[in-house]
């Protein structure tokens, strides 16, 4: 635990698991109070039928000497979100940290021509991967208003301007970015920090069950893929993030497009492991492929 966020309110959208769980357990180790929200409750899961919880996330939380509450939203519903920033409003009057890691679109990408596509698929990815966060950042841009020096992180996957295989993710993805580029620039005056952040090839339980391995034993899984020998946890995405929000000079960032190895470089972050994995510099001299 640390104090550099002591004092501030975070909301980090899709808390659940992933880089969302992540990074709301780092938040609250610098000292935020993190409200976890997320579809996928102990009495209620998601349609994901996984098995991660927002309430687990906050026993996380609370088991590190943190403070938080999670709270069930379904962040693809403007009544939802609204009920949710009344709640923020009541308890807490502002908002410091708006983190929109809504995702839970995997399941519904489809790697093939677009019009191969499952069509009702690719536009529930435009709900949940994108328009999730428009509402957020819509309804809870008051708030934010509200505290000096607010910052929202907008999570993406890659940063690059390259086509990302699958028409419909590719669209969602580059939308969050140039979303997050758009609110920059309107809020630039008020001093309200805005970036994308994109995690490099990220150890994810979801990926990790992928691949048949646990985060104790994910060196094996290299023999089926050589380039998760490059790949990161969650934190370390995660600990990029929460030194973004302590940096005094953020809004130097705002309206970038980030990722986990640059910020890394940058801040001198280190996994869990102790590694810094940087998949930009490996992507460029093992697949030939710019990921900025």
């Amino acid at each position: 635990m640390n104090s550099r966020l002591r004092g501030q309110i975070a909301l980090v959208a899709g808390a659940t698991r992933g880089l969302g769980r992540a990074i709301a357990r780092e938040l609250a180790r610098a000292g935020a109070f993190v409200v976890c929200t997320g579809r996928s409750t102990s009495s209620q899961p998601s349609d994901l039928q996984r098995p991660e919880t927002i309430e687990e996330t906050l026993t996380l939380i609370q088991q590190e000497g943190g403070h938080g509450l999670a709270l069930r939203c379904d962040h693809t519903s403007l009544t939802e979100v609204q009920r949710l920033a009344s709640t923020i409003q009541s308890r807490f009057g502002q908002l410091d940290i708006l983190v929109n890691d809504v995702w839970g679109g995997d399941h519904l990408t489809q790697w093939v021509p677009f019009d191969q596509h499952n069509l009702e698929y690719g536009l529930e990815l435009f709900r949940r991967g994108l328009f999730s966060h428009l509402i957020t950042a819509h309804t809870c841009a008051p708030l934010l208003r509200k505290s000096s020096g607010s910052i929202i992180v907008e999570i993406t996957d890659g940063i690059a301007e390259r086509y990302r295989g699958s028409l419909y993710y590719d669209v969602v993805k580059h939308a969050v970015i140039r979303s997050a580029q758009g609110m920059a620039f309107e809020l630039n005056d008020e001093g309200i920090a805005v970036v994308a952040v994109s995690p490099g090839f990220l150890r994810s339980e979801a990926m990790l069950d992928h691949f048949g391995v646990t985060e104790n034993t994910w060196r094996e899984a290299i023999d089926a893929d050589p380039h998760f020998s490059e790949s990161e946890t969650p934190h370390f995405c995660a600990r990029c993030i929460v030194a973004l929000c302590s940096d005094a000079n953020r809004m130097q960032y705002s309206g970038r497009a980030l990722a986990s190895w640059n910020l890394a470089t940058h801040y001198g972050i280190v996994d869990v492991d102790g590694r810094q994995p940087h998949f930009g510099q490996y992507a460029l001299r093992h697949l030939g492929i710019d990921l900025g």
